[in-house]
């Protein structure tokens, strides 16, 4: 299927706007169409599917499960909850600081903030729809394995006397009632939460398709950005890591100008380190986290993560050479 959406953006940029496939405007038109296509397709299919797997984790039953797991059990289990809850680190928050309030281990509830940005229904959608089963499979099990990893360090380090005061001072609630949903209700709130989160991205989408089609038409492979991101730069994963953390978004807007830049001869672990980065490191959440935790922790956090996506990055350059 994917085959034929590119053959069709092909039919549509060379018999009805008659531009040519090998100009930098015909490329660029044919690179927006596709991927919008594409990965509007299988993200539509894919949040559908996640968001009825999420109905049976909401908030309150996450942390409830989180409670029962100790040790590397609970990292894991925190990491692989945070692939079916919010895809945005800021709004991943909220839930590490509840967690945080309902005693749950340190160590764990940051394997669950780690994770939660990276690994995602849209980001595997966009993933498969642009590099394949297997990059997207990989990096799946990369961004939950970053996650267990870097919360057990932290876990390790001890670092709970960086938590500010009050947080620990917050009387533990009492748990709210879970409201059980029929097979209905699980397809509705699938249906919902689907166009609510189409709704809240799609501006992301089209931006970041729209830098990948200018990047993949008229940015020549010599220009100085390639040559940064390039596999003659031996700090290019460095730099690709540490230019993403002032930006801010989604793996739905940086996927499709990794994407680009792959196909401009950029590694593909140095372009995936850089939507790692962007996605699990940003300045608007760093300014989230100072609210409950101390600056020496949340530099602990960026480092312990920017160290574990570089290492990523450098296992993908090393697997797809």
């Amino acid at each position: 299927m994917l085959e034929f959406i590119d053959e069709f953006a092909n039919y549509l940029v060379v018999n009805l706007l008659n531009m040519s496939l090998s100009s930098p405007v015909g490329s660029s038109v044919q690179f927006f169409i596709a991927d919008v296509i594409k990965i509007l397709l299988l993200l539509m299919i894919m949040v559908f599917v996640i968001s009825y797997v999420r109905s049976y984790f909401p908030p309150e039953r996450t942390k409830k499960i989180l409670e029962k797991y100790m040790g590397v059990q609970g990292n894991i289990f925190a990491s692989l909850l945070g692939i079916v809850t919010p895809f945005c680190s800021c709004s991943s928050i909220p839930l590490f600081i509840g967690f945080i309030e309902a005693g749950i281990p340190l160590g764990v509830t940051f394997s669950f903030l780690i994770t939660s940005p990276i690994v995602n229904e849209a980001a595997f959608a966009i993933l498969l729809a642009t590099f394949g089963w297997e990059v997207a499979l990989l990096y799946t099990v990369s961004g939950v394995v970053i996650g267990v990893l870097g919360g057990l360090l932290i876990g390790k380090l001890k670092m709970e006397k960086y938590v500010e005061e009050y947080v620990y001072e917050i009387r533990r609630r009492r748990p709210a009632k879970i409201k059980e949903l029929t097979f209905k209700n699980r397809v509705e709130f699938a249906k919902q939460n689907t166009m609510d989160i189409i709704k809240r991205v799609w501006v992301y989408l089209i931006i970041g398709i729209g830098i990948g089609a200018v990047i993949h038409g008229y940015l020549p492979p010599e220009s100085y950005l390639i040559q940064l991101l390039g596999p003659e730069n031996p700090f290019a994963l460095i730099v690709a890591t540490i230019v993403a953390v002032p930006i801010y978004s989604n793996a739905l807007g940086t996927i499709p100008i990794a994407e680009a830049l792959i196909g401009k001869g950029v590694p593909i672990g140095t372009a995936l380190a850089f939507m790692m980065a962007t996605t699990a490191l940003s300045l608007p959440e760093a300014i989230l986290l100072k609210k409950v935790i101390k600056p020496e922790l949340i530099a602990t956090f960026f480092g312990i993560t920017s160290v574990a996506i570089i290492l990523t990055g450098l296992m993908f350059n090393i697997l797809f050479a």
